[in-house]
């Protein structure tokens, strides 16, 4: 079995990405990510990558592109107000049906901001993160374990439906040590790319990877088609983690660090007979609807709990469509709820609801 280690969660990712045949980084630096592209910079060199650290954001993710567009596994990281920087780039990059890793660890906004943990760019992610019609894939850790697992998961499935994938985390995850272990560097997630961009040595046909496309009709063909992808993505690739769901009658729904304070807040409802659980997101696009969708009859309320004014609360509404209450609790603007916080919450709906 392999060995535990204590690690930084940017620091866990950045290695998980080598092991998953990742090569190829481009990036700049900003607070709570560095460490991602720190590591990268020392790593990289000695197992025949390439670090780059861009002049901007914008350059970093038009690097991304290109160097996917070559076939190879590319990935780069920022957080919030970096992203946003690279949102034109994002778009690009789903137009020409390429896949990369991008990493947000997320801190509070908007604007600059400041540096401690939010939740605040689940819209940003989950409702396509640029112009135009269009998804990327987006998966939400809530371990340091996770984070390294995590990686190989969304390169694959990023090749797989040639579509960019993101590490959706926040400054809590990036920045606490946990014990992990790191996946096997096996390859096994590495797929052939026949439309890559590498040179056809007069055995194939040019590839073309391009987004513009000048004829109304030809853009929404290629549109619909690219949607027929993404339905495929919600119907094979949904993942949520169930915690004391069975006999629930209020069930939390919160993803990341946010799951972890409410797991201790369900712990302590337990103790007082509170029938509560949790439905953790795993994946936020697609968006587990299908876990949520089983207990809608069985549950009295949702209370969904993230580090925002509301944002995943809206996908939590639209699956249970009016069909039982729907209540939030968030903090923002960098301040991370209390585990009694979640608890009073817990305490205020059973009241309510004769529990």
């Amino acid at each position: 079995m392999a060995e535990k280690i204590i690690m930084k969660g940017n620091e866990a990712l950045a290695e998980a990405a080598i092991g998953a045949g990742c090569r190829h980084f481009f990036g700049y630096p900003i607070t709570p990510q560095t460490e991602v592209a720190a590591y990268m910079s020392k790593r990289l060199p000695k197992v025949g990558g390439m670090f780059l650290q861009a002049e901007s954001e914008v350059a970093a993710i038009n690097m991304v592109l290109g160097a996917s567009a070559a076939g190879v596994r590319v990935m780069t990281s920022s957080s919030s107000p970096g992203v946003s920087l690279k949102a034109e780039g994002i778009s690009y990059l789903a137009g020409c049906d390429l896949p990369c890793l991008i990493v947000n660890i997320q801190r509070g906004g908007p604007g600059l901001g400041g540096i401690q943990p939010a939740q605040s760019d689940y819209w940003q992610a989950t409702k396509s993160g640029g112009h135009g019609d269009f998804h990327i894939l987006v998966f939400a850790p809530a371990t340091v374990q996770e984070m390294a697992d995590l990686v190989a998961d969304a390169f694959y499935l990023g090749d797989k439906y040639r579509m960019p994938a993101m590490i959706l985390a926040d400054g809590m995850l990036g920045q606490m040590m946990e014990p992990v272990t790191l996946p096997d560097a096996d390859g096994s997630t590495l797929l052939s790319k026949p439309w890559a961009v590498d040179g056809h040595k007069n055995k194939r046909p040019h590839n073309v990877v391009n987004s513009l496309y000048l004829t109304p009709d030809d853009l929404e063909k290629t549109v619909r088609e690219r949607f027929l992808r993404y339905d495929e993505v919600k119907a094979k690739e949904q993942r949520a983690e169930e915690y004391l769901t069975d006999d629930a009658e209020i069930i939390l729904v919160s993803y990341g660090a946010t799951s972890r304070i409410s797991k201790s807040a369900i712990t302590k409802a337990r103790a007082e007979g509170i029938k509560v659980g949790l439905i953790r997101p795993i994946t936020l696009f697609p968006y587990p609807g299908a876990y949520i969708e089983k207990y809608i009859d069985r549950a009295r309320v949702f209370l969904c709990v993230e580090m925002s004014m509301g944002q995943m609360v809206d996908d939590l509404r639209l699956v249970v469509n009016g069909r039982k209450p729907v209540e939030f609790f968030g903090r923002t603007g960098g301040v991370v709820p209390t585990p009694n916080e979640v608890y009073s919450r817990i305490r205020e709906i059973a009241g309510k609801e004769g529990s």
